[in-house]
C-alpha cells in the first residue's frame, strides 16, 4: 500500500513509521522479547512516542499505543490525528482490545498498522472498534 502524506506542513506517515521503528529499541520486554513502538501525531502537530513496558505481574504491562496516548494526555493534548504502531510481526501488528478502547475515548482518528517488512494497513479507530462504549453511553 502506498504511504500517503498527511496535511501539508504536518509529519508524514512515513516519518511517523520511522519514529515508531526507532523508538521500538526502548521497549522494556524482558519476558516476551516482543518489542512494539508507537508514534502519535496530535492535531497540534506534536508527536508523542510509546513502547510496550512489561511487568513481572503481567496484568500491569502497558502497550506502546497506550504509552503514547497517556504521554500526550499528560502534556495536555486531547485531539489526535494519526497513530502508527509497529512490531516485528508477519502481518501488520494489531492493537489489543484495551488499546482500542482507550483510543476510542479520544474519537475517531487514523491508525496505521505496520511491521518491519513495510506491510501497512491504514484504518481508523472506528473501524478497529465499531460500536464502542464511550462517554456518551454514560449519559443514558
Amino acid at each position: 500500500m502506498e504511504i500517503q502524506d498527511l496535511k501539508e506542513g504536518k509529519t508524514s506517515i512515513g516519518e511517523l513509521i520511522s519514529i515508531a521503528k526507532d523508538v521500538m529499541k526502548n521497549a522494556y520486554v524482558p519476558y516476551s522479547n516482543f518489542k512494539v513502538g508507537a508514534a502519535l501525531l496530535t492535531k497540534s502537530g506534536k508527536v508523542y512516542t510509546g513502547v510496550n513496558i512489561e511487568n513481572s505481574s503481567f496484568g500491569l504491562t502497558n502497550c506502546a499505543e497506550r504509552t503514547a496516548i497517556f504521554k500526550a494526555i499528560s502534556e495536555g493534548e486531547r485531539e489526535f490525528e494519526t497513530l502508527v504502531v509497529v512490531a516485528d510481526t508477519e502481518e501488520p501488528v494489531s492493537p489489543c482490545g484495551a488499546c482500542r478502547q482507550v483510543m476510542s475515548e479520544f474519537g475517531d482518528f487514523e491508525v496505521v498498522l505496520t511491521n518491519l517488512k513495510g506491510d501497512i494497513i491504514q484504518t481508523s479507530v472506528n473501524q478497529l472498534l465499531p460500536y464502542s462504549f464511550d462517554k456518551d453511553d454514560l449519559k443514558k
